[in-house]
């Protein structure tokens, strides 16, 4: 076989005389800004200015010089594993191929057309704007897509993004920019054979366990000609073969596997992602003629839906074990997708390792990722709820356009269905909930701007696509793995369909009541479902990704340039608002920065140990959201850069195997519980002691505790007046620490009154370094009480522990890491430019 990568590219606006130099994989976006023809899109308001873009055709353009070897081979192909999104592909002035779909590779037989010597490529984009302007108008009305920026794309209410098969989040989201790319996004590849060659290994996975493993090496061959042989199948020192015989064409191949006692897969928690690399070879004359390979793990993944005395559990089930999913929703790293690196995946899949989960949700309004992040999750033990790519919106159902689903479902399936980290498929994000066809004014309120004509239309098309055609492609192509039809969704069995518009004891929920609908806090501990797969709560960045788009005289709250880069309308006031409740008040912009993100870890510690406590009612909790796609104030824990905000450091505690959390029942009782997900139970001890603010010890607890394997529980609880021994809330705090054979499995703070409550003394910190300890690390102590110490470094990196509290007279050991870089997740240093402030510095001078 032979081949050519097509990288050497260039490209221009149509019309134009100039061809400029171009980068494959890449972007028109991209590109303009590497030839300096456009300002930083990310910068200040850029995104408003650069919206010409999309209105326009471009083309791209390369030539490839072939020997007279290529015209001997039998089959030549043209492959395009990505072209965004409405292209038409020449080769020597000859329209081979009009792509319309993002998310599929594109293959073309181009032999009788090529020449030996000079060939040359073209690829025009159609700009999706005008593509589908008149897609809307011969619709006769518009479609629900209120994400779509459509006025900030200067076509006022017109909503295009529906017709497209393109990535949703393009087109503006509330925490993303629009910015409508279009060019050759996956690699170009030119591809030559005069021997069968293997297109697709699949390992199906028959039924695994402990004991044996039953699968099926399914093989597809594309073979120019008739050819005999033997297929070989070889995994971890086993072999298989069998003979085949081959007509020209495509077919494919079937042959049985068995693993004794295989090394199952595991998410992160209860075991290790072992994996298996399988070697496919087509055989004759004792050589290889054609081979290729397949990774997988061996494991079973089950969506138990089971009925019981509180509605239908909703829990996924790996080799057996019941895993109560912690995690986060993922959107695409990148607003240009071609900027990603494998480096930046790999700090986001560590950081969710690190950060104790087992699970991300790929997000329905995004992309199906790319290899790499797939690859990532099965190293690291990490589960995928993946969405098919629809969100938000109702789309059309005509022909050509369900044809075209079907043949992108298809694709996609097939290229991911070898990864063991794939949990689930989902058919899409919130539409059935927003639609709510079976319940009167429920939903988003779509459905009342048309007539019952028009909705059973809609509705039908809805049925098409998420209950007819991809379910049908997930039970064809990646049996054994779940399909559920949407995002959230109650029920659907038969005739029977509920719609999630509301908690209920079954299936999974987006809780949205905080933030949204601005309820308090607190209502985290009273609004729980089977399975949170959606909540969340803002807060921006900090400043040093801020000042990557903002000026001076931009720092502040109602800026031009800071409401431009707050894509959920009121935000930025409705995280003032939420601060004025909790937290006492910043003393400027600067300091509401931080005070945002201590805000934000706080919402989501409080939701967090809500879901875990309830378990096993509830068995997953998925917080909105894990990373942002330019810097931005938005849900991400983590921002553009990939620096971990306060609620990153929040979450890697709050997801911990065993979890202590404490709440107070209706302003009477103080409760402690404990949550263990470990699969073996633990003897431990539980320490609660009652200090003063001043440090000083008053009185202490002691309690044996039990803690059963996979389990919540009560393991403390008392009246208030009893803990607080006669002294005033505000003046006394709870330390409580969970212990099990001399180490602390988890400790926490508890106090009795609100933060904006507490009286807080500016503190001295003392930093130390311990270089007896064996590691890069220090201590850092306080002379009064600090809440929220924030440690900064100059160098990119994490730390053990960040925006903790620190009593008086007590000591923090931190370690410091470096952002890994050559596969590695990171480096422990001693940080350079290490400054430590706390929440005294941020605060009004008047409240000291």
């Amino acid at each position: 076989m032979k081949q050519i990568n097509l990288t050497n590219w260039k490209f221009r606006a149509c019309g134009d005389e100039e061809w400029l130099t171009a980068t494959v994989p890449g972007s028109v976006h991209t590109d303009l800004l590497k030839n300096e023809m456009i300002p930083q899109p990310f910068y200040g308001k850029n995104e408003h200015e650069l919206q010409w873009i999309d209105k326009q055709d471009w083309e791209y353009s390369t030539v490839i010089h072939l020997e007279e070897e290529w015209q001997n081979l039998a089959s030549t192909e043209l492959i395009f594993e990505g072209l965004d999104t409405y292209a038409d592909v020449y080769i020597n002035d000859v329209h081979i191929l009009s792509a319309d779909n993002m998310f599929r590779a594109w293959k073309v037989n181009v032999k009788e057309l090529l020449q030996i010597g000079d060939n040359h490529i073209r690829v025009k984009f159609r700009s999706a704007v005008k593509e589908d302007l008149p897609k809307l108008a011969q619709l006769g009305y518009a479609l629900p897509a209120p994400n779509d920026q459509s006025e900030l794309g200067e076509l006022e209410e017109q909503r295009i993004s529906v017709f497209a098969r393109k990535a949703p989040y393009h087109y503006g989201w509330d925490w993303g920019p629009r910015f409508l790319t279009s060019g050759i996004w996956r690699e170009a590849v030119l591809e030559g054979r005069n021997t069968a060659t293997i297109t697709d290994v699949y390992i199906r996975q028959n039924k695994i366990a402990q004991e044996e493993a039953r699968l099926t090496a399914v093989v597809e061959v594309e073979a120019p000609l008739a050819w005999q042989g033997l297929l070989r199948i070889t995994a971890d020192g086993q072999e298989w073969m069998q003979a085949v015989s081959l007509k020209a064409g495509k077919q494919t191949l079937e042959i049985e596997l068995i693993i004794d006692h295989p090394r199952l897969w595991w998410c992160r928690g209860l075991g290790e992602p072992n994996l298996y690399t399988f070697q496919a070879e087509l055989v004759q004359d004792g050589a290889a003629v054609a081979s290729a390979s397949a990774q997988t793990g061996l494991r079973e993944i089950k969506l138990l839906r089971e009925k019981d005395k509180r509605g239908t559990s909703f829990a996924f089930v790996l080799n057996g074990v019941p895993v109560f999913a912690k995690g986060a929703n993922h959107i695409p790293n990148d607003s240009f997708i071609t900027e990603m690196t494998e480096e930046r995946y790999r700090h986001e899949i560590a950081t969710a390792a690190e950060s104790n989960m087992n699970m991300l949700r790929v997000w329905g309004g995004g992309i199906y990722e790319e290899d790499v992040f797939y690859r990532l999750c099965d190293e690291y033990g990490l589960l995928v709820w993946q969405d098919f790519m629809f969100a938000c919106s109702m789309y059309p159902g005509d022909e050509h356009f369900l044809e075209s689903v079907r043949e992108e479902a298809e694709y996609n399936v097939r290229r991911l269905r070898n990864h063991p980290c794939i949990a689930l498929w989902c058919g899409n994000n919130e539409i059935d909930s927003a639609w709510s066809h079976y319940e009167d004014n429920k939903g988003w309120g779509w459905k009342e701007g048309y007539s019952t004509e028009v909705r059973e239309v809609l509705w039908a098309s809805y049925q098409e696509v998420f209950h007819r055609i991809l379910p049908e492609v997930v039970a064809s192509l990646h049996p054994g793995v779940d399909y559920w039809p949407s995002s959230p969704l109650r029920n659907l069995t038969g005739d029977e369909h509920q719609h999630a518009t509301q908690i209920a004891g079954e299936g999974d929920i987006h809780y949205w009541g905080v933030w949204h609908a601005k309820e308090p806090f607190e209502n985290y501990n009273l609004k729980v479902g089977r399975f949170m797969s959606e909540y969340g709560f803002q807060s921006f960045p900090e400043l040093k990704s801020v000042l990557s788009y903002a000026q001076e005289e931009d720092m502040e709250l109602t800026s031009e340039v800071m409401l431009a880069h707050q894509k959920n309308g009121s935000g930025n006031l409705l995280i003032k608002e939420y601060m004025d409740m909790y937290l006492p008040q910043p003393k400027d912009f600067r300091a509401f920065l931080y005070m945002s993100q201590i805000l934000q870890a706080e919402a989501m510690r409080i939701a967090i140990e809500s879901h875990r406590r309830n378990k096993p009612y509830c068995m997953g909790t998925l917080y909105w959201q894990m990373n942002d796609c330019w810097p931005v104030a938005s849900w991400a824990s983590m921002d553009y850069y990939g620096r971990w905000k306060a609620l990153q450091y929040t979450v890697r505690k709050s997801y911990q195997d065993v979890l202590l959390s404490i709440i107070e029942e209706d302003g009477e009782r103080l409760e402690v519980h404990a949550v263990s997900d470990l699969r073996g139970a633990l003897h431990s001890e539980l320490v609660i002691k009652l200090h003063h603010m001043n440090g000083s010890l008053l009185r202490e607890w002691f309690s044996q505790v039990e803690v059963a394997a996979d389990s919540a529980a009560v393991i403390f609880s008392a009246p208030l007046h009893e803990l607080l021994d006669g002294h005033e809330p505000g003046q006394v705090l709870l330390s409580l620490r969970l212990l099990a054979d001399g180490k602390t499995l988890d400790s926490k703070e508890h106090y009795f009154v609100l933060a904006k409550e507490i009286s807080l003394a500016r503190p001295v910190i003392t930093v130390a370094e311990t270089p007896e300890s064996g590691e890069f690390s220090f201590t850092v102590t306080s002379d009064v009480l600090a809440r929220g110490v924030y440690l900064t470094a100059e160098e990119e990196g994490i730390f053990s522990d960040n925006f903790f509290d620190l009593l008086p007279g007590h000591s923090k050991t931190v370690v410091f890491s470096l952002r890994g870089t050559d596969g590695r997740d990171w480096t422990p240093a001693m940080p350079k430019g290490l400054e430590v402030q706390s929440m005294a510095d941020f605060v009004d001078e008047s409240l000291l």
